[in-house]
């Protein structure tokens, strides 16, 4: 059992490591599929709202930038002492921030809200945990914006807890056996959350139905000896961004598929960039029933630095764009419209978002001869993905 206890310090009626790399290379030498459960500048669901730990000089300070303006602008948010380096925030849907600060072993929990010219708390609680080797994070925003989780991850158990929005302080929501990473919400109701969990030594996605009691159910098991994980989901069109090494056992490789689908999931070879770790990072919302058109946002770092690229199941290629100065690499989001928006700052403007159009899919490119070339080649799992199965499957995209 993961040893975590609750200890409230308010009602609360009212409502890292940055990088945490787990790559594998696509060859030894180089790293191909890096992660992220909790990036250093978290947004909101909807874009409204982002928080990011900032600097001043040697100390560090939380700030709230408002992204649904006119013009976006930071409100930073200090409290009576600088904060630790590895402190995690989270913007809520209302504009405040859950900040979440490590003492010895206990996680406390509070919003932070600007008051006039300081800044005001309302604690919300506490989680002890007493044994060294558990950690617990933040998981990503939740899709309605007015709640907070957490993993506490031990040595063989892991819990999920609700640090912010219930009906009292930090409550445990469920324990799974095995140690869990990663997050994605498959719903926009903040219910379905899927996690990577790791137990007998492989690694499979499963989902905790939250308005369930915790109830888990497998969700990615692509064969029996590889390791898969999910790192996106869109909940409009059920496109499904993966990770496994099925297709080259031992080497991790980026895939696609579609939640309630029956079709396997697919390894395009186009996302296997020599020399480059890539990230996915964001999915273009509101393409319903339109999977294979989804636009997805990706950090490449490779040895000229790092930029970004786009790409789309059904265009089979990457486009690379130069990355905005000062971009706060790994975050950003799309716009239903397919308009990226890319955080950024810089001396010259500490609180800025980039915007970049891309295009919809292109026809295929003709060659010499005047017809089409063919398509990257793209490599199927072993054996189809029980996504049929999943929680949510009825309601989501049908076979594509």
């Amino acid at each position: 059992m993961t040893a975590c206890a609750i200890e409230t310090t308010s009602a609360g009626a009212d409502d890292g490591d940055p990088e945490n790399p787990e790559s594998r290379g696509t060859r030894p030498a180089v790293p191909a599929v890096t992660g992220a459960p909790v990036p250093p500048y978290a947004i909101t669901a909807d874009g409204a709202y982002a928080a990011r730990l900032a600097s001043a000089g040697e100390s560090w300070f939380p700030e709230r930038w408002t992204l649904d303006g006119p013009e976006p602008y930071a409100v930073p948010l200090p409290g009576n002492q600088p904060e630790e380096p590895g402190t995690q925030l989270q913007p809520m849907s209302d504009g405040r921030v859950l900040i979440h600060r490590l003492v010895e072993h206990h996680h406390a929990f509070s919003l932070l809200y600007p008051t006039g010219p300081g800044t005001g708390e309302l604690a919300l609680g506490t989680v002890e945990c007493p044994e060294p080797e558990t950690r617990l994070t933040l998981l990503p925003p939740a899709p309605c914006g007015t709640r907070a989780y957490a993993l506490a991850v031990g040595a063989r158990s892991t819990a999920v807890w609700r640090v912010a929005g219930g009906a009292g302080g930090p409550e445990r929501l469920a324990e799974l056996p095995g140690r869990c990473s990663g997050g994605v919400w498959l719903d926009t109701a903040g219910r379905m959350l899927a996690v990577d969990r790791e137990l007998g030594g492989r690694t499979k996605t499963v989902v905790v139905d939250l308005g369930r009691g915790g109830a888990v159910t497998s969700l990615l098991q692509i064969a029996p000896d590889s390791d898969d994980r999910l790192l996106l989901a869109d909940p409009d069109s059920g496109l499904l961004v993966i990770a496994s090494d099925a297709p080259s056992p031992g080497q991790e490789r980026l895939g696609w598929g579609v939640l309630g689908s029956t079709l396997p999931v697919r390894f395009p070879a186009s996302l296997r960039l020599p020399d480059c770790a890539v990230t996915p990072f964001a999915i273009q919302p509101g393409q319903v029933l339109m999977p294979e058109s989804c636009a997805v946002a990706l950090r490449v770092d490779g040895p000229l630095g790092t930029w970004v690229g786009t790409w789309r199941p059904a265009e089979r290629r990457v486009r690379h764009l130069p990355a905005p100065e000062g971009w706060l690499a790994g975050a950003g989001l799309w716009t239903p419209e397919g308009v990226l928006r890319l955080p950024y700052a810089t001396a010259e403007t500490p609180c800025g978002v980039a915007e970049l159009t891309v295009e919809g899919p292109v026809p295929a490119v003709e060659g010499a001869d005047g017809t089409p070339e063919e398509a990257p080649e793209e490599t199927e799992a072993p054996r189809p993905v029980p996504l049929q199965k999943a929680p949510l499957a009825s309601s989501s995209v049908a076979n594509s």
